[in-house]
């Protein structure tokens, strides 16, 4: 095994995430913004828990400061719900760019801070936690203008950053959870939050730099743009 990070992980997926990486025998260091969460029960020695904020500079600059020197995976899975707003009218501007803040360049925040203890001789992956949300194409229903618009920000800006760190060893994919009973999905969502980390995480295991960037569900299939 090797290092994983894992932003947001006091609940929800991120904290799932924390649980099965670290049954598997890894090194994890995870973030919370202000409640430690679920990761307060997990007592493991491989275990390192720290606060960030992804909207935050210092706060991402002092994460990535006390980050482990290497590390071979990064779960980018901080993010934020909208308002799920009726209609146009409804859209709250100021709230939106906080959205499109925290879910599009929080994540950019964090790759940039951490890049030079990913940047090593073996490969490291980034799991960009999206939502099928993001696809133009299967955007029928429409509403939830400021969620949708901030993943499908975030897809664009890691296939633009994977390009050049393809040149540094380090292979990216875009992740869709699933509809997932989690606080936001629901309790009518059909997928349990053990299996869409366990099924993100084998998508993970097939990364390269070749198939880098894709946009994938968490059962392997690819999506959309």
């Amino acid at each position: 095994m090797g290092v994983a990070v894992v932003t947001g992980a006091n609940r929800g997926l991120g904290a799932e995430w924390v649980h099965q990486l670290l049954e598997e025998g890894w090194e994890v260091y995870a973030s919370y913004r202000t409640e430690i969460g679920r990761l307060s029960t997990f007592d493991n020695p491989n275990l390192t828990i720290h606060q960030l904020d992804v909207q935050s500079n210092s706060s991402v600059e002092m994460f990535a400061k006390n980050a482990p020197s290497q590390i071979d995976l990064l779960i980018n899975n901080a993010g934020v719900a909208d308002g799920r707003w009726r209609n146009l009218t409804e859209i709250d501007d100021v709230w939106a760019l906080e959205v499109i803040d925290i879910n599009a360049l929080g994540p950019v925040r964090v790759v940039k801070a951490l890049y030079e203890k990913m940047n090593h001789e073996s490969l490291t992956k980034i799991g960009m936690v999206s939502s099928l949300m993001a696809s133009i194409d299967d955007c029928h229903m429409g509403r939830s203008y400021a969620y949708r618009a901030s993943k499908t920000a975030l897809n664009m800006f890691t296939v633009a950053m994977k390009k050049e760190a393809a040149e540094d060893n380090i292979a990216f994919v875009i992740l869709h959870p699933g509809w997932v009973k989690t606080d936001m999905g629901g309790d009518r969502a059909p997928v349990e939050i053990p299996d869409s980390v366990s099924g993100m995480r084998k998508v993970l295991t097939s990364r390269t730099l070749e198939n880098s960037g894709q946009f994938v569900q968490f059962d392997g299939q690819l999506l959309p743009w």
